[in-house]
């Protein structure tokens, strides 16, 4: 095999499980769908329809991840004591009915702000449960050994979406209009129940589920604060969760505000950032070493394309800009999912994704309305610049200790899991489990 041909079976390795290809691909037309609904949902408030601004488009934003803040360690104790398979059937069904009455309000023309911020906050109800499921799911479709590659394609599906779905989005919303995006969001739903429905039970990787008991979540809490190598990464996530993490609140206003544009330029700048995370998807994926030092660097050059993207004075810059912070991003949040699944124990998992999903998700009702309003009284450039900031300071101490834990970061990066966490070793998840698919 030649060279090319080994780097791509390696990058893609988590592909030869039939289960996790049938759900890579139901992923990629669902993400895709999602992300035309991000781009339209953006625009459908600041439209003539509904008059917002960007304190509007940061609540809408923010609504859509309240209940992930308010209730997600909950969340994922449901997750630990349910089939995850049998919860994703129920959450994908009810974010396909909500699109599609987003969509049919819009199309009729009658749709208003009170309805809008309802159905994102009934999408972050179902995102409760969903978003904790869907990551843990993917140790029970290829098993601990290609677990960090997997989560890394995942990432490459997000993010080749965040290119697909605008580019499609755009095109859709000139000649047909917004609702059309929200109608076809409703639809790649499908996509991820039929991959679902074709897949082999006796070829997932099941553990026992949690039996009920009192005092679970309180007990994840204290896992997770005691763990060193799960606690420092999310407590970075969390700040950059705030600060960083706002860009369907910070790109449309860049657009709009700053460029002077719309549909076409806000699609140009998410394709431009989707362009990046793919390729710093793949990176990931071949390398498949996720580690607490990994992190930290990765975190500190996000928080410097960052300021480039905030300082960049005309669009052709930014759209540059944008590929290089969309690679840094994404290596980013596929190390930290990994890393943080890699040291929590099969049995907390859920518990311990639904705080990751807080710190990178739930922190976003906080900081979406935080950045729409620091734009609106200054501009878009400034809120992401603040982002930029956050992101330093809070990976330049993470990266401070582990240079003092491991001789250098490149050491500590060359091992598969933080020498702080748990062995890695005992993780396996059982491979059959009696609760139903």
């Amino acid at each position: 095999m030649s060279p090319v041909g080994r780097a791509a079976r390696q990058t893609f390795k988590a592909l030869q499980v039939r289960n996790y290809r049938l759900y890579f691909i139901g992923q990629v037309i669902s993400a895709s769908g999602t992300w035309m609904h991000a781009v339209a949902l953006g625009l459908l408030v600041l439209s003539s329809q509904l008059h917002g601004n960007g304190v509007n488009v940061g609540v809408v934003t923010a609504l859509q991840f309240l209940p992930m803040l308010l209730h997600g360690s909950w969340g994922g104790l449901v997750v630990d004591r349910m089939d995850k398979r049998r919860l994703l059937y129920m959450t994908q069904t009810a974010s396909g009915v909500l699109a599609l009455a987003l969509g049919l309000l819009t199309a009729a023309g009658t749709v208003t702000m009170w309805e809008v911020y309802l159905i994102a906050t009934l999408f972050g109800v179902v995102n409760l449960f969903d978003n904790p499921a869907r990551q843990t799911f993917v140790s029970e479709m290829v098993g601990h050994d290609l677990m960090s590659n997997a989560i890394s394609l995942n990432s490459v599906v997000m993010n080749s979406a965040r290119v697909i779905g605008p580019a499609i989005g755009g095109v859709l919303i000139y000649a047909v209009g917004l609702a059309a995006c929200f109608l076809f969001n409703a639809a790649s739903y499908v996509a991820v129940i039929v991959a679902l429905l074709l897949m082999r039970s006796s070829e997932l990787h099941r553990r026992p589920v949690v039996a009920r008991a009192k005092g679970q979540v309180r007990e994840g809490l204290r896992y997770v604060w005691s763990t060193p190598g799960l606690r420092d990464p999310l407590l970075v996530m969390a700040v950059v969760g705030i600060f960083a993490f706002n860009f369907t609140t910070t790109l449309p206003l860049l657009a709009t505000g700053t460029f002077h544009g719309g549909a076409g330029t806000y699609s140009a700048l998410m394709a431009a950032m989707g362009i990046g995370a793919v390729i710093g998807g793949l990176a990931v994926a071949h390398r498949s070493r996720p580690s607490v030092a990994m992190l930290s660097v990765i975190g500190l050059v996000f928080g410097v394309m960052l300021l480039a993207v905030a300082a960049s004075p005309t669009e052709g810059v930014a759209l540059a800009a944008l590929v290089l912070m969309g690679a840094c991003s994404i290596a980013f949040i596929a190390t930290a999912n990994a890393t943080i699944q890699l040291q929590a124990d099969p049995a907390m998992r859920g518990r311990v994704m639904a705080l990751y999903a807080i710190a990178f998700l739930g922190s976003t009702p906080i900081g979406a309305p935080m950045v729409g309003w620091v734009s609106d009284v200054t501009n878009p450039r400034v809120a992401i610049l603040v982002g930029g900031v956050a992101t330093l300071l809070a990976c330049a101490p993470l990266a401070l200790g582990q240079l003092r834990r491991t001789p250098t970061i490149v050491d500590a990066a060359a091992s598969p899991v933080a020498s702080d966490g748990p062995d890695s070793s005992s993780f396996e998840p059982a491979r059959t489990r009696t609760s139903p698919s």
